[in-house]
């Protein structure tokens, strides 16, 4: 005994030494080492159960515990069953013994490590394991610990790790599901005891503001008067204890609901139980924090009491995200229903003292989030389910839901509730699509609602109603999405508006117009308080309160805006017609407010306070453009309707436009306005495409100053845009019009002299090629090739779709800057920066106008790409720092993925030298790097090599298989397509699983459609060696992420010749699987049923990798010496 108490002061001290912050590294190094040898010795837990009864060091605990955990865990299967025995009886009497005394992380982890033992070996060995945490709980003094035992169980049994066999996995849930019904009427039982026990049902007291079911909107769900006359009771006020032992019976409880199917142990009683305790979370009088003592030893702060509310509802939650749901299972989910909107029904009641929004501010926050995850949930899974029962009136849980959503006490509150909305509208349209017949009767019934959603929701974006919240939003600093959090509120409360519009086209648009015109008639009104004194105008308003009323309605006018804008979808296509009127009032309006906006210059206007109503103006002025923009598809249809008949009014509104839009194009103006004019002159040129465009003065404008060179000064996204305009107005063919006047002459000839304009420095640079290099000159080499090539590489996008003469004329007025490129590429081919700009302009040449280049042109292209990319010039290029070397290999490998992709043989010669770049140049320089750069590009070109030239490996026509049967037919280039293949061998063998992913599925796809794995080169030599590879990525667990579409693989493999794979593979790919001793492997095969359906073979694939990873772990923990029978 004496040695043993030195042993544990010594431990102590050693366990302080460590922690403690003077300690060295290296001296923890060899304490960790003292400690560890400590642990492997046999017989160590004896002395860490004296040590656990007799020490109050927490450090000198925590490590005996760890010491247990790893015998149980990693080396229980070698401990004698004398010690399996005395641990089993010694754990527990400890736990019972010092539960009270003990941190409570300390008892937690004893906890887990007794659970430890039943999950190895209750009920064989240890038959009271679960009865006798059945029994803790049974008794009021060791209630919280059997409850505290009862969740660890649940979830160390109920979802085990790895380290069992699938066999004691479904063993272990078949137990547990067996004590379910018991379990469930144990915590139902101890609910209702302490719920009843602390009740005041005997006197009756006056109704407070916050209770009574009177004249309730929801009367009509609690068809039971005793339910709802439960639900009215007074909440009890709990002691600590109770209050403790409830809260860890919901925690167990949300627990078990997370892996019990939905059944009849689920009783009423339970329910209406736990429904009672979600009232907790309602009521505001329950925000206090109590002081629990335990014995003395240690103080915690008990959670408040709305925590009951929170646990309640996330107990309530998870039964609701259950999809599946039995048909005796429905009428205690309508029961749930009608329980949770009495209590949104409570939360949602206004009175004198309270207002909603006061209320929901005073309730936990967390419990605010649980009920929008009750709600969310709802509606997303179980209203199509419960929306057609008479008992439950979904129209009144409209209504309460528009409340709860309105009163929102925090913006994500709100999204979280918009989100709701837009889920429910999603549901709505696809009904009354599916529904034709009763639409108009579906509709009338929700539009009260939809009438009420789509005002409020308006309201809450205007400054006019809302100005104190909506200043609050952050309007600078952008999120992942590149939206700031206004832009964000904005766009989702516009999201509603839309769905809103689909289902009520005319009420939408007659509540949105007249707010529009409000406000326009404001800002159109400012011109009269304009004063000009020589060139500067100003704006006359100074007043403090004037300018605040006039920054809100600006504000509001530019959501307005960019309202109508989105709606502008809801106007065209088989609508056209009927609200022709509405759109035609829209799109007049957005003319004349630009035409005004670019008449009186308010972008250039002073004002009073020119850091608030400056950036306003300008952001009205862009939104009106873009609005407008969003309607150019409209615009179009009404140009194809008109153009033959009487085409004034359509000509009046594109001339005006064009006039309003011109001046805008210039660097005097701000960009913000300058980029939405250049996107508006973009749309009118690509999508709407009127004859006239071209001769409108405004527009011959834009012309000039291009041409003329004053455009210089644009920055280079707007002289991007511009371009591609101006080219598209050439290039474009007008709609509706033969051939014979498209005019394409002397459009031909103003394309070519655009081009010429635009790549004047740029051609030049061939004659100065040979010239210097220096830091300078390449500086000023890289502006003009980066922002020539990016303007010419647009406008053949802009084409590739288009008709012929369009990609003619294209490729007629580029050919010049074509040659030049190629001429000037070998002298950059050290420059990333250079060669990158020049191989993403030859990328787009391939993918648009390969044909217009010709054959003979695009082999010198190939052929001069070939001979620059040596073996050297790609390790440079791929080695480099930085990635923009990397990045013109990419493009080099996508432009020949265009090139493999052509049909015809005209490129079919380059298909071995292609070969050979990927295979011993590209691949060998990759094929170690961890780094994915340029592997993704590679292996693409090599599937589409593979996919779109199968002919060149496998010669022989589907109608020579048929005629030759089972015949195999020739192959060619047979080491070329096995180095390919090993390519993709090897990648599974890498860690990077985005490259594992693309690539199993590419070898997926050759199987599909080319039946890859039944040829013979591939099932004799390689299918068994893929199998294998797929198989030990599942035991390494390297690329978890990808189970289930690694099993499919094994499947589509194993199932071109089933017989081989269980006669032949499966018996010598567990001979070689080390690890395993050969019972385990003949359990292993014996396991593995010879199914040939994909379900049943991949859930034995699965297994397999299981109880592999399952048997290595227990033999890797035995003693040494061990005989294992």
């Amino acid at each position: 005994m004496a040695s043993e108490e030195a042993s544990l002061r010594a431990l102590e001290s050693l366990m302080t030494e460590f922690f403690h912050s003077c300690t060295t590294n290296e001296r923890k190094r060899e304490i960790e080492e003292l400690l560890n040898n400590f642990a492997q010795q046999i017989g160590a837990w004896q002395h860490c159960i004296y040590f656990l009864s007799n020490t109050r060091n927490e450090y000198v605990m925590m490590y005996n515990l760890t010491v247990f955990e790893n015998l149980i865990n990693k080396m229980w299967l070698g401990v004698p069953s004398q010690d399996k025995m005395e641990i089993r009886s010694c754990l527990p009497k400890l736990l019972l013994a010092h539960h009270k005394t003990m941190p409570y992380f300390i008892r937690n982890k004893l906890c887990k490590v007794i659970v430890d033992i039943g999950r190895q070996d209750w009920p064989m060995f240890y038959h009271d394991f679960f009865s006798s945490t059945l029994q803790l709980i049974q008794a009021p003094s060791t209630t919280p610990l059997g409850l505290i035992m009862l969740k660890t169980t649940s979830e160390e049994l109920a979802c085990p790790r790895e380290d069992l066999s699938v066999a004691r996995k479904e063993e272990l849930r078949k137990l547990l599901l067996d004590q379910v019904p018991a379990v469930l009427g144990l915590l139902t039982g101890i609910l209702e005891t302490i719920w009843d026990k602390n009740s005041v049902t005997a006197a009756t007291p006056p109704p407070s503001p916050t209770s009574g079911n009177s004249g309730d909107l929801l009367s009509s769900l609690l068809q039971a008067p005793l339910a709802a006359k439960l639900l009215n009771q007074p909440i009890p006020i709990l002691d600590p204890e109770s209050e403790q032992v409830c809260s860890l019976a919901l925690d167990c409880l949300t627990h078990l609901f997370s892996w019990i199917p939905l059944s009849t142990s689920i009783t009423p009683t339970l329910l209406t139980t736990i429904f009672h305790f979600a009232r907790f979370g309602c009521d505001t009088r329950a925000k206090k924090l109590v002081a629990v003592n335990g014995n003395g030893h240690n103080n915690n702060l008990m959670p408040e009491r709305g925590k009951l509310g929170v646990l309640a509802m996330s107990c309530i939650n998870e039964l609701m995200s259950k999809n599946c749901v039995p048909v005796e299972f429905e009428e205690y989910l309508l029961r749930m229903f009608q329980q949770t909107f009495y209590l949104l029904q409570k939360i949602t009641k206004e009175n004198n003292a309270h207002s909603i929004k006061s209320r929901l501010e005073e309730l936990e926050e967390s419990y605010v989030e649980k009920f929008t995850d009750f709600l969310r949930l709802f509606v997303s899974v179980h209203l199509r389910r419960i929306e057609s029962n008479s008992q439950f009136p979904v129209v009144e849980f409209l209504g309460l839901l528009f409340k709860y959503t309105f009163h929102q006490p925090s913006h994500e509150g709100y999204f979280s509730c918009l989100d709701i909305w837009t889920i429910f509208l999603d549901y709505l349209t696809s009904k009354i699509k599916s529904r034709l017949a009763d639409r108009d009767e579906v509709l009338n019934r929700y539009k009260g609602a939809l009438v009420m959603l789509l005002t409020e929701v308006l309201h809450r974006v205007q400054f006019r109603y809302n100005q104190a919240q909506l200043e609050e939003l952050d309007d600078e600093t952008l999120d992942d999405d590149q939206q700031t959090e206004w832009q964000r509120y904005l766009r989702q409360s516009l999201e509603v508006v839309a769905k809103v519009m689909e289902l009520l086209p005319s009420h939408a648009f007659s509540t949105i117009f007249p707010i529009l015109q409000d406000n326009l008639e404001v800002y159109l009104g400012l011109q009269q308080f304009v004063v000009t004194t020589g060139q500067v105008h100003r704006l006359n308003i100074t007043a403090e309160n004037d300018c605040r009323r006039l920054h809100c309605s600006l504000r509001d006018l530019s959501s307005l805006l960019q309202t109508s804008g989105r709606l502008a979808e809801y106007f065209i296509g088989d609508v056209f017609a009927g609200r022709f009127n509405d759109a035609l009032r829209v799109v007049e309006r957005l003319v004349e407010v630009t035409s005004y906006g670019s008449q009186i210059k308010l972008y250039d206007m002073e004002t009073a306070v020119p850091s608030v109503l400056k950036p306003d103006l300008i952001d009205v002025h862009a939104q009106s453009l873009a609005a407008l923009q969003a309607y150019s598809h409209w615009l179009a249809q009404f140009y194809s309707e008109v153009q033959r008949q009487n085409p004034d009014q359509f000509v009046s509104l594109i001339s005006t436009t064009m006039e309003a839009t011109a001046p805008l194009i210039s660097s005097k103006v701000p960009e913000k306005l300058l980029l939405s004019a250049c996107h508006l002159l973009l749309s009118l040129a690509t999508t709407i495409r009127p004859v006239f465009l071209v001769r409108i003065r405004a527009v011959q404008k834009i012309f000039d100053r291009i041409t003329d060179g004053s455009a210089r000064q644009l920055p280079q996204e707007g002289k991007v845009l511009v371009c591609r305009a101006l080219s598209n107005m050439l290039l474009l063919p007008w709609p509706n019009l033969p051939e014979s006047e498209q005019q394409w002459a002397g459009r031909s000839t103003n394309h070519t002299n655009l081009i010429s304009t635009l790549t004047r420095e740029y051609r030049q640079l061939k004659d100065s090629a040979g010239l210097s290099q220096s830091k300078v000159a390449l500086g000023a080499t890289k502006a003009i090739v980066q922002d020539t090539l990016s303007i010419l590489r647009y406008i053949v996008e802009n084409v590739s779709g288009e008709v012929t003469k369009s990609r003619q004329i294209c490729y007629q007025s580029l050919q010049e800057s074509v040659q030049v490129s190629l001429a000037l590429f070998p002298v950059f081919i050290h420059q990333p920066g250079i060669t990158d700009e020049m191989l993403s302009f030859f990328l787009t040449l391939f993918q648009g106008l390969r044909v217009q280049m010709g054959v003979p042109f695009t082999e010198q292209i190939i052929q001069t790409f070939l001979n620059m990319f040596t073996r050297e010039q790609l390790a440079e290029s791929i080695l480099e720092e930085g990635s923009g070397g990397c990045r013109v290999v990419e493009k080099f490998l996508k432009i020949l993925q265009v090139v493999v992709q052509e049909p015809g043989q005209a490129f079919k010669p380059f298909l071995p030298s292609i070969i050979s770049l990927c295979m011993e140049q590209v691949y060998p320089i990759v094929a170690e790097r961890s780094s994915p750069d340029v592997k993704m590009e590679l292996f693409e070109l090599l599937y589409q090599i593979l996919h779109n030239n199968w002919r060149f490996f496998f010669k022989s026509s589907v109608l020579a298989s048929v005629q030759r049967g089972t015949a195999e037919e020739p192959m060619e280039n047979e080491a070329q397509f096995v180095s390919a293949m090993q390519a993709f061998g090897q990648s599974f063998l890498q860690p990077d699983i985005q490259i594992f992913k693309q690539n199993l599925f590419y070898l997926e796809t050759l199987n599909t459609k080319h039946k890859l794995y039944h040829k013979k080169i591939f099932r004799t030599t390689m299918l068994f060696q893929f199998v294998n590879v797929l198989l030990q990525v599942l035991v390494h667990k390297s690329h978890d992420l990808l189970q289930e579409e690694i099993g499919i693989a094994v499947y589509n493999m194993a199932s071109v010749d089933f017989s081989s794979f269980y006669a032949a593979f499966l018996p010598h790919f567990l001979a070689n699987c080390d690890g395993v001793d050969s019972n385990q492997r003949t359990v292993l095969g014996r396991n593995f049923k010879m199914d040939r359906d994909l379900p049943s073979f991949t859930q034995s694939v699965h297994r397999l990798v299981n109880d592999l990873r399952y048997y290595r772990l227990c033999n890797g923990s035995l003693p040494p010496g061990t005989i294992k029978l």
